[in-house]
């Protein structure tokens, strides 16, 4: 079972944990021994920037844990928990007796607490916060069961009565970001990541999967399941909480070149326009969010080239606020490539690179497609937005609004 929650030290939200079943057959009192390793990987992933260093210490558990083995008829249960799923080939091959219980239904609550854990036993501490507050920001981790929240982040905030990314502030995941530019990854694909089982557990120092990564240091949970042709479940995985939304696309925007002064301050712009709905002023605070990153980054980064790092700045811009996103929003007629549902009005986007002019080809494609249609019955204003970005002057060129009153 992988999942361990983790300690204020260690930005870490998953557990991992190998339970030996042989060694639980009917033991004669005292004369087995039970075996607890907590946090069982952590001297590799210390070292996943210098591959060589976390080889070696992973050679160097491979020998440790291959003791167990030999020493089976003396042990009566042996239980390890950490964060990511080294392969049994890579870290186990001595002990191949092992049960992993990740995904395993019945323990899939082990390590968090439950809703009714919440409203039971901290009843005394709810009074003055708000509960779905508490949810939205904490709940949301799933391993194929029943959710559970961060024990973490729900006992700092019960004591500082103050709703904070508790779990986040422990550790930035530079590793991780660092990863994910270094793939492209495009990071509104963060929402709605498709996997299966194999995928999710294929971890080793030589070979990283950012799916694997994200899902086993708990940056992403699953959201569902559904059977596939090869009659191995195919998995859905987004965010638990808004905590890990918010605070991840922070970090990430930094790592795709956004200037943490400029950030700060693009962040309550754009707040204060939403909030006002004033889209004449989205476009300059775009120019400047983009114009803020700076000519060498690009010389330098392996985004240098990458279409989707606009989109990806603009999409982890806007997820950084912890705004309601919905991510290629399927309609009757297509998918609108961003949607915003915020302070009772709908903002709808399609983006659109070119290499220099604009040619209004995404406000069109909102028009023509009546991407509007799904979402007419809430009675709200919409706001049909095409932004087209330019590969030469890396930057807004084209930005139409159409806005739809409310009725």
């Amino acid at each position: 079972m992988w999942r361990a929650w983790g300690e204020a030290a260690s930005p870490i939200t998953q557990r991992a944990a190998w339970a030996n079943s042989s060694a639980r057959a009917t033991p004669q009192a005292g004369q087995r021994t039970v075996v607890l390793v907590d946090e069982y990987d952590k001297p590799i992933l210390d070292n996943l920037g210098d591959p060589a260093i976390a080889a070696e210490m992973r050679d160097g558990l491979r020998s440790l844990y291959s003791v167990l083995k030999g020493s089976d008829a003396h042990l009566k249960f042996v239980f390890l928990t950490g964060v990511s799923k080294f392969s049994k080939v890579s870290l186990f091959s001595g002990l191949n007796n092992l049960q992993d219980l990740t995904l395993d239904p019945q323990f899939s609550a082990l390590c968090g607490y439950t809703d009714a854990d919440i409203d039971s036993v901290f009843a005394p501490e709810l009074p003055g916060l708000d509960r779905e507050q508490i949810r939205s920001w904490y709940n949301g981790y799933n391993w194929g069961g029943q959710g559970v929240y961060n024990p973490f982040d729900v006992l700092l905030l019960f004591r500082n009565r103050q709703f904070r990314p508790y779990w986040f502030e422990t550790g930035t995941p530079t590793f991780l970001t660092r990863l994910l530019a270094e793939r492209q990854f495009f990071t509104p694909d963060l929402q709605r990541l498709q996997s299966d089982a194999a995928l999710l557990s294929s971890f080793d120092v030589d070979h990283i999967e950012p799916e694997a990564l994200l899902f086993q240091t708990g940056y992403l949970t699953l959201h569902g399941a559904q059977a596939s042709p090869h009659d191995e479940p195919m998995y859905t995985l987004g965010y638990p909480n808004r905590e890990v939304e918010a605070s991840l696309n922070e970090a990430l925007l930094q790592e795709y070149g956004v200037p943490g002064d400029t950030l700060v301050q693009a962040q309550e712009q754009l707040s204060s326009i939403l909030q006002g709905a004033d889209l004449t002023e989205l476009k300059p605070m775009l120019q400047a969010l983009y114009a803020g990153i700076p000519h060498d980054w690009y010389r330098r980064s392996p985004l240098a080239g990458f279409e989707g790092h606009y989109a990806s700045v603009f999409y982890s811009h806007f997820a950084a606020l912890g705004l309601d996103l919905r991510v290629e929003d399927a309609t009757s007629h297509g998918r609108i490539d961003l949607t915003l549902l915020h302070a009772g009005q709908v903002f709808l986007f399609e983006f659109k690179v070119v290499d220099q002019q604009a040619t209004g080809e995404a406000l069109r494609q909102l028009q023509a497609r009546g991407y509007a249609d799904k979402y007419r019955a809430r009675g709200e204003p919409i706001h049909l937005i095409g932004i087209e970005f330019s590969r030469v002057q890396r930057n807004v060129v084209g930005f139409e609004v159409e806005t739809i009153a409310a009725g």
